[in-house]
């Protein structure tokens, strides 16, 4: 069994099909999903969806796209939905300087204030880096020193620096459908050295969808194809790197561990 660990089944590409969707996904293997918010603002739909599917869960929080909308942590709204037996993470929080949606100011404040948050609150903090490593990484762990949090790195793409500056921080690691691209050979090369126990597995569906479903809508059921290349990239065997991978998922999500509801 597998759980999609990061996912968006609220976006518009699932509206007419999530029942679909989800029963392919469960006949696929793959136990869970997590539906990751973008915006806190529109994460209450997050939440219906986490209640309708006994097999999916939820995260609240602003994605750096998205910081110049949300530059200040709506903190009533965020800790209400927090409070929901189904949400289980905080984010997907981060910086993405490739697309500069946002000034990078107002960008690292709302990171700074979801960290916190997952700090307050002990859930897991989800994420985002892109072409912005440095700034991340120091984030980090200056926000680390402040207290401890724990936290995935998803979607991996980025330098084997800043892997291990999470892995040193005591952070997991996703990869998605990236890892089967042709020329993704430096990516396979840092999740070939990953601990296998700081290892997630996720879809970023709709998004990124993995050899052999490249060009199409990306969906939770197509975890399985990412996870069979990370496990031929490691050298050991589907049923093993699928195990290790729920065992990392659910001790991240403590609370979906926690909750028996899932079918």
């Amino acid at each position: 069994m597998l759980i999609d660990s990061h996912c968006h089944l609220d976006f518009p590409d699932f509206a007419d099909d999530l029942d679909s969707v989800v029963a392919r996904a469960q006949a696929a293997g793959i136990e869970r999903m997590v539906t990751i918010s973008t915006r806190v603002a529109q994460a209450k739909g997050l939440q219906a969806i986490a209640e309708r599917f006994p097999s999916v869960y939820f995260t609240v929080g602003t994605h750096p796209h998205n910081a110049a909308d949300e530059p200040n942590l709506d903190r009533e709204s965020a800790l209400a939905l927090a409070a929901h037996p189904k949400c289980v993470g905080i984010g997907e929080a981060g910086l993405d300087y490739h697309y500069d949606y946002a000034p990078a100011d107002v960008a690292k404040r709302v990171f700074r204030a979801q960290i916190g948050l997952a700090r307050e609150l002990g859930l897991p903090l989800v994420i985002h880096a892109r072409e912005a490593d440095d700034d991340i990484a120091e984030i980090l762990r200056e926000e680390m020193g402040r207290g401890a949090f724990a936290a995935v790195l998803h979607c991996f793409t980025s330098s084997r620096a800043l892997a291990e500056a999470g892995l040193a921080l005591g952070f997991y690691v996703s990869f998605s459908g990236v890892l089967t691209f042709k020329n993704a050979v430096e990516l396979r090369a840092v999740a070939r050295d990953i601990p296998l126990d700081r290892l997630l597995v996720e879809t970023d569906a709709p998004y990124l969808a993995p050899v052999p479903h490249r060009g199409r809508r990306n969906e939770p059921a197509f975890v399985a194809d990412t996870a069979k290349a990370l496990a031929e990239v490691r050298g050991i065997e589907l049923a093993a790197l699928a195990a290790a991978t729920r065992a990392n998922t659910l001790r991240l999500f403590a609370k979906m561990a926690a909750d028996g509801g899932a079918s």
